[in-house]
């Protein structure tokens, strides 16, 4: 299993539904979080492992209606 966060810049005023498309239409989202700063939402994820990353955010997130911007923070290790 791999867990990814993905942050996520936003068209103006439509950060609330990106968020809602995330979580209507990707399984794999575990979390999702509004932000502020350079990013509208934090968004994460947990992958099987033959999933390509880059695929996924490219063809699942980055097409999203209103998806402006991405950033990809991949992990290795949580501790507990």
């Amino acid at each position: 299993m791999q867990t990814i966060f993905v942050m996520v810049k936003c068209e103006l005023g439509h950060a609330y539904d990106v968020a809602d498309a995330v979580v209507q239409t990707i399984e794999q989202v575990s979390e999702v979080y509004s932000t502020s700063g350079q990013y509208d939402l934090l968004l994460k994820f947990h992958l099987d492992d033959e999933i390509d990353i880059g695929r996924f955010v490219t063809t699942q997130v980055q097409t999203l209606p209103g998806v402006k911007d991405t950033f990809t923070l991949i992990t290795f290790k949580a501790f507990t």
